[in-house]
């Protein structure tokens, strides 16, 4: 039978790898210090606007779409105030900015790509009826004074939050239901 030597630690051996091991443990916690140094904040994606800035009053209600921070901020009439997070236009190029108002209420629309749309991409469909899970309006839409602008939901959650849209407003079809149910023909909207 062979007999097993007592384990034995040295204090030389004990203390080089007693620092080893704190250096190891401290390691992870200064690597992250130093990367939350670095790390830039969105802050701005928390900020909301004061609707007496915009407009002067309430009156049908308000919405508020601000494309810098992807935030679309609802008022009723009788001063009730919601914040919804949105798509927003790819490029400047396609961002409309300024007052309008909505004009039309559409359940399920249908979706047709507007003329410059059809020119950057041929191949898309001339027609996508509502309901359809492929239709970029998703379940409900509010339609704008500008031609061809609309605040309506999404069937691709992912575009939330990005710059993804065309020119409109995209919001997830739970919200945009929330929304449509509250806003009257003749809310006042303000895109920043």
């Amino acid at each position: 039978m062979v007999e097993q030597a007592p384990f034995v630690i040295h204090r030389r051996r004990f203390v080089l790898a007693a620092a080893g091991g704190v250096i190891a443990l401290a390691a992870p916690s200064l690597l992250r210090a130093q990367e939350a140094e670095t790390t830039r904040r969105n802050l701005s994606s928390f900020r909301t606007h004061e609707w007496r800035d915009h407009f002067e009053t309430l009156d049908k209600g308000i919405i508020i779409s601000d494309t810098i921070t992807k935030v679309l901020q609802h008022w009723t009439a009788d001063g009730e105030m919601r914040i919804y997070p949105t798509s927003v236009p790819l490029t400047d190029e396609l961002t409309k900015r300024g007052y309008t108002e909505v004009v039309e209420k559409r359940e399920n629309p249908s979706w047709a790509p507007t003329p410059s749309m059809r020119e950057r991409n041929p191949e898309w469909p001339v027609l996508i009826s509502g309901g359809d899970p492929a239709n970029p309006l998703g379940t409900r839409a509010l339609y704008l004074s500008w031609q061809y602008y609309r605040i309506h939901g999404t069937q691709d959650t992912r575009k939330i939050g990005r710059k993804s849209s065309n020119g409109c407003i995209g919001l997830y079809n739970e919200h945009i239901e929330e929304v449509f149910d509250r806003t009257a023909v003749g809310t006042q909207v303000k895109l920043i």
